[in-house]
Order: C-alpha cells, then sequence, then structure tokens
C-alpha cells in the first residue's frame, strides 16, 4: 500500500499526516509505529488521519508513536488546522474539528501561526509536590529549578511508569523564570520519551502554575523546541475556562512511503 503523507511540526513537536476522507486508509498499530520510527520510517511524535465529521469541518483522529490511539494533542491539533487550510476544508480563518475529547475551535493568524481553544478544566489535583491535571490528555506537573540540568527521560519514565498511573501519564517539569514566563519540558507517555514541546503539558503547567489565584492568564512559555503561550480564566482555584494554546506550526515536507504487509 502507497501512503501519501505530510510532515508538520509545531514548536519540534512533530506528526505524519494522512488525508483519510474517503475511508480508504486503515492501519494497524504496527504500521504506525513503523510510520513514527525515525531510523525506519517516516519519524515522528505521532500520526493523525484527517477524517470528514458530520459536526465539524473534519475529524482529527490521534495516534501516538507507538501505534495506539491516543488522547487529545494540542500541537497535533494546530497541525492539524494547518493541514486543513491547506486542502481548502477550511475557508476562512477560522475552523472547527472533531476529536477524541469533542469539539474544538481554531484561529488561522498571519505568520503560520494557530491558536487552539482546549477544554475547559475541571480536573486539577494538587497531590504532595506535584499537580495533577486533565487538559485533554493526563497530566503529571512538578515544579523545580535548573530545569536544563535534569535527566527529563530518566525521570519522567520512572514517574510514567508509577502503579498509580495503570495507563500512563504525560510528565512535565517547569521551571518558573517569572510571574508571566515558564520552562518546561515533558516526557510524553505513547512516545517514551522527552519530546520537543507537548500542547497539552504546556497548558497544564500554566494553569497549574496559577492554582492559587483567580482571574484571566496568559503565560508566555519556553520549551525546548519554541515558544507557545496559554490563555485561560480561572473561575476558582483549580478550574480554567476559555483556555486557548497559541503557537507557529510549519510544513516540514511531503512525499510517498509503500507500506508493506
Amino acid at each position: 500500500m502507497e501512503l501519501n503523507f505530510f510532515k508538520y511540526q509545531g514548536t519540534g513537536n512533530d506528526f505524519v499526516i494522512i488525508d483519510n476522507r474517503a475511508k480508504h486508509i486503515k492501519l494497524n498499530k504496527e504500521q504506525i509505529a513503523f510510520l513514527c520510527d525515525r531510523r525506519k520510517g517516516i519519524g515522528a511524535d505521532g500520526l493523525m488521519l484527517l477524517e470528514n465529521s458530520s459536526v465539524a469541518d473534519f475529524k482529527m483522529v490521534y495516534y501516538n508513536a507507538d501505534g495506539a490511539e491516543s488522547t487529545m494533542c494540542g500541537n497535533g491539533g494546530r497541525c492539524i488546522v494547518a493541514f486543513a487550510k491547506q486542502l481548502q476544508l477550511i475557508k476562512e480563518d477560522t475552523t472547527q474539528f472533531e476529536a477524541i475529547d469533542g469539539l474544538h475551535e481554531a484561529l488561522i493568524l498571519d505568520n503560520n501561526i494557530i491558536v487552539l481553544h482546549m477544554q475547559d478544566v475541571s480536573e486539577n489535583n494538587v497531590i504532595n509536590n506535584h499537580v495533577e491535571i486533565q487538559t485533554g490528555s493526563p497530566h503529571y506537573v512538578t515544579f523545580i529549578k535548573d530545569l536544563h540540568s535534569i535527566d527529563v527521560a530518566t525521570k519522567g519514565r520512572t514517574i510514567r511508569n508509577r502503579e498509580a498511573y495503570p495507563t500512563g501519564i504525560n510528565v512535565n517539569f517547569v521551571e518558573v523564570i517569572d510571574q508571566n514566563n515558564l520552562f518546561v519540558r515533558t516526557y510524553e507517555r505513547g512516545v517514551e520519551d522527552e519530546t520537543m514541546s507537548c500542547g497539552t503539558g504546556v497548558t497544564a503547567a500554566a494553569i497549574a502554575h496559577s492554582n492559587t489565584a483567580l482571574g484571566k492568564f496568559d503565560i508566555d512559555i519556553k520549551t525546548l523546541g519554541g515558544d507557545l503561550s496559554v490563555q485561560f480564566e480561572k473561575i476558582n482555584p483549580t478550574n480554567a475556562i476559555n483556555v486557548w494554546l497559541k503557537g507557529p506550526i510549519q510544513l516540514v515536507f511531503t512525499g510517498k512511503i509503500t507500506l508493506h504487509p
């Protein structure tokens, strides 16, 4: 089977995206893992299928690099919006699409900036020295100093595999630069390594950072792959509404690849 694919990245978080509106493409877990493999395949943190939706402009189906269908991906959502615009599924600079956690709005700005409306956050628990928060995917957030010196892959893997998380959890290490600026590094389940950035992860970090305050927030976030920002409103110490993830995306390359049975 020959596949046409598109490779996108958002602040270093990269994805293989395939147009599956005709529903002719059926990939198994091993094939998806092969396509995401950085040595044997195309190489990516995840793979997305763009499909038709009966309730929105299109549907996003997301798979982790290990081939398993996964929960919401913020940077992936921003990238697939750019892909839908390229396919001319979006006539204006706004869109609505369907994902595993419901409907999402997005805005397309100049200079390849995509702003994605995330789901409201209500699952937000402070536990000992960390925060567990659901931003479309489950996240563990811990605040530390000197983030550059941390072995994120080793420490993140240890936390991700704790018995308390039978389905795994994404692990975020956060350094506070100042009140409105954070530096975030993330270990992602399904990739089983540190990624250059994580959209739902930086969203979790920003909201966890403001857990003792109320009001409107606009947090700038530095990642290894580039700069993002998260805007939201806190209606009580743990709940957030009007959550928006903003940052750049890029079409890296397109190509064809043959999948063998």
